[in-house]
């Protein structure tokens, strides 16, 4: 049986949304892990292994490029597409809605 690929079907997982998210703005790999890091007050991390593999498939699906590097001829620096943009958007509002359940349900459960 085939593996799922969130990616064909639309959906991000974590790791994806992050990346994709950091590189909004062009950075390259040790800077992305930092951000994330930054942007999530440490409450998720990602190993190199785990970010490098993410970003060969997000390049496969273009939903980010390669660009010109940063002076440094190793660094490979990433920026998110046009198509990584739109469905980032799209996961966030996905995202949103499943808030919005939580929150209802909990309500619910309150009552």
């Amino acid at each position: 049986m085939p593996r799922f690929d969130s990616l064909e079907a639309g959906a991000l997982t974590d790791i994806s949304y992050y990346i994709l998210l950091s590189l909004i703005e062009a950075k390259h790999g040790y800077l992305i892990m930092k951000t994330i890091d930054q942007m999530t007050d440490h409450q998720f991390t990602i190993g190199p292994a785990s970010m490098y593999t993410t970003i060969k498939k997000l390049l496969a699906a273009k939903l980010i490029s390669e660009i010109g590097g940063t002076g440094d001829r190793n660094k490979k620096t990433y920026v998110t597409t046009k198509k990584g943009l739109e469905l980032l958007q799209k996961d966030v509002e996905r995202r949103r809605k499943m808030v919005e359940h939580a929150e209802k349900a909990f309500y619910k459960k309150g009552e």
